[in-house]
């Protein structure tokens, strides 16, 4: 079935993986090859690609472990029939992280899920990233279509600057400028106001998160460092204000 002329799957696909917070995670059982299926918690790499943080306990650690081939769905837990939301079914191998690359992701991942930080250092639990190979969209009728990685996961070659900033930028944000984050949850997004706090900035835009409600902003332009950035939040906070 073909995508409808409207339709951007890529540009969904990347905000859905953005803004999810919970997953159904499958793995392959050693010996069996049977399917294992398990709820995880879970955030987003800068280039988009999903962070789990897993114990070695959990039978689906073990699964991984000895097979690292995994798939990951992802829904809009759309009010009502669920299946009247999109969803994406990811593809891919996990992956444990080590050193600097196991801190980027244990930033990006307590910045999603702040209560983690009463567990993350126990010595069972390490982070794991998903590198997709495809992912299957489902967004409705006549809006089915399967992506590749390059579709839908962010570009960070050249903005290796925006992706060393990210925490002191989204600690700027959270302590100086939660009346900026209202404006643009409120006035650019459409969202209610809540207490809104960013989890995450890329070269593409910015993350924020109320409780379990999550919004994905778009930047006028792609940012490549410290400069740019603060260039769009500009733009964007004087479009917000604009707004009535």
């Amino acid at each position: 079935m073909q995508p409808t002329a409207d339709f951007d799957p890529a540009r969904l696909a990347r905000s859905l993986l953005r803004r999810s917070r919970q997953g159904a995670l499958a793995t392959l059982m050693p010996g069996t090859g049977d399917p294992y299926c398990s709820l995880v918690n879970v955030a987003s790499h800068p280039d988009g690609s999903p962070i789990l943080l897993l114990s070695r306990l959990a039978v689906h650690t073990t699964n991984l472990l000895a097979d690292p081939r995994v798939s990951l769905m992802l829904d809009e837990r759309a009010e009502g029939d669920s299946l009247e939301g999109s969803r994406i079914m990811l593809a891919g191998r996990a992956e444990e992280a080590e050193g600097e690359a196991a801190a980027l992701l244990r930033r990006r991942y307590l910045a999603a899920h702040p209560s983690a930080e009463a567990f993350v250092d126990f010595k069972d639990f390490s982070f794991f990233r998903i590198i997709p190979s495809a992912t299957h969209l489902v967004a409705g009728f006549g809006r089915i279509v399967d992506l590749r990685p390059e579709q839908f996961l962010t570009d960070l070659a050249g903005a290796k600057g925006i992706v060393e900033v990210d925490a002191g930028a989204v600690d700027h944000m959270n302590e100086e400028h939660r009346d900026a984050m209202e404006l643009y949850a409120t006035r650019l997004l459409g969202a209610e106001s809540a207490d809104w706090r960013c989890t995450g900035f890329d070269p593409d835009g910015m993350d924020m998160q109320a409780g379990n409600r999550t919004l994905r902003l778009e930047f006028p332009e792609r940012v490549r460092n410290a400069a740019e950035l603060r260039k769009a939040l500009a733009q964007l906070a004087g479009e917000a204000r604009a707004k009535e």
